[in-house]
């Protein structure tokens, strides 16, 4: 049996009614670890465990992390997550709370990457957090699910961050015969690297990770999604944190799910009736959750941001 569970693929009518369309909610928030990452670097892990892998290394302040920790405590296997200074503490104590080891390394996750990489032996396994095709593969598995679930959509709405979730939503369009669905991209304002990327033609480094969906906080996305990005139907389009904040609250109130800003700003351009949308009868949007907020801290932000 794979570490993830299968999600359920739901009709939401509150946001059917906000966005005047048809709106089918895939709610990998409900992973035991909070997001969607549990598919891939549950895959991955396992995949490494297979090949003898003794230790698992990884670099995350955050939902990554998390999951490989959670991994590792299924697998019977020790975890060391590096984290950067910005980590939030409950970032820390729910991978703590894995059993797994938490190392402070760096400003960014850029320097606890680099830290990572710098401890792996030849019996450890480096688990990245979005770059790596084990990864991509395993989060596919989510359109494999909604493909037996539900109806075709006529286009996918997700967030990105470093791209391993647009990567993995590709490929399992591609596996299911729905290649030809197109896909919404939404990052925030002030993490927006493929958004960037494409208005350059080049994937280009962003100065800084200014939005408070430090889930999305990539400063580049990773090569294989601007690929998808310029050669597959995908549309690119930001909103700003307070949207994505104002989602986040509205769909606790309309599913009873806390969930990140990262993720909320999937669901902000449905609230919103983003003009993306609007040649669309039915769109899934891919709750892809997150752990590291509260509804008090998501209550902060809002009366914070301007």
């Amino acid at each position: 049996m794979p570490l993830h569970i299968e999600t359920p693929l739901i009709e939401s009518l509150p946001l059917s009614d906000a966005c005047g369309r048809t709106v089918l909610l895939k709610l990998d928030a409900l992973q035991p670890p909070g997001s969607f990452k549990l598919r891939g670097i549950g895959a991955a892990c396992e995949s490494h465990a297979a090949r003898g892998a003794r230790r698992f290394v990884s670099s995350s302040g955050g939902n990554a992390g998390i999951a490989v920790a959670h991994a590792g405590r299924r697998l019977g296997i020790p975890v060391v997550v590096v984290v950067p200074e910005s980590a939030t503490a409950r970032a820390r104590h729910l991978i703590a709370q894995e059993g797994a080891e938490v190392r402070v390394h760096g400003e960014s996750w850029m320097e606890a990457n680099a830290h990572a990489l710098s401890m792996v032996d030849g019996s450890d396994a480096f688990l990245h957090p979005f770059d790596d095709p084990l990864l991509w593969r395993g989060h596919a598995t989510m359109i494999d699910e909604a493909a037996r679930q539900g109806p075709r959509p006529d286009a996918i709405v997700l967030s990105v961050g470093g791209g391993g979730l647009l990567c993995g939503v590709a490929e399992g369009l591609r596996r299911n015969g729905w290649s030809d669905v197109p896909v919404v991209a939404v990052e925030t304002e002030g993490a927006a690297s493929l958004h960037a990327a494409l208005h350059a033609g080049r994937r280009v480094t962003l100065d800084a990770i200014t939005s408070i969906a430090s889930s999305l906080g990539a400063k580049q996305v990773c090569e294989e999604a601007f690929r998808v990005a310029t050669e597959t139907a995908v549309v690119s389009t930001t909103v700003n944190d307070r949207a994505a904040v104002a989602a986040c609250l509205r769909f606790v109130d309309d599913h009873r799910i806390v969930v990140e800003p990262a993720c909320g700003a999937a669901l902000a351009v449905v609230y919103d009736r983003a003009a993306e949308l609007a040649r669309y009868a039915t769109v899934l949007v891919i709750v892809c959750g997150g752990a590291t907020a509260t509804l008090a801290q998501l209550e902060s932000w809002a009366q914070a941001l301007p």
